[in-house]
């Protein structure tokens, strides 16, 4: 898995590209969130667009980064997530947990 951020208007986007399975990618992508709500950035929208798979640890990751945001008085919201990924929120009751948006724009001016 790889991770690339940018800042968009008053939003991190984080983007993630590849198969999203947790372990070592999991402490990375932890560590960048920490590191974004020391630097005082609250809002963050992880764009899933392309990532290709995400198992159970994927899963976990997001629901830990979620946690991890809240926590520091942020938010996190998922922007195009494909329709695997999706189903897999909706299966797993996560979509009533996670602002989920068609786009990394929507999910952005939502933080308005």
């Amino acid at each position: 898995m790889r991770i690339k951020t940018s800042e968009k208007y008053s939003a991190v986007v984080v983007e993630l590209k590849g198969n999203v399975m947790g372990g070592p990618d999991s402490e990375k992508f932890s560590k960048l969130l920490h590191d974004l709500l020391d630097e005082g950035k609250k809002n963050i929208v992880v764009d899933l667009g392309h990532v290709k798979f995400m198992n159970s640890s994927g899963l976990g990751m997001l629901i830990s980064g979620y946690t991890t945001i809240k926590n520091g008085g942020g938010s996190l919201k998922l922007a195009n997530a494909t329709e695997k990924i999706n189903s897999l929120l909706v299966i797993t009751k996560l979509i009533t947990i996670f602002e989920n948006y068609n786009s990394v724009d929507e999910a952005v001016k939502s933080f308005k």
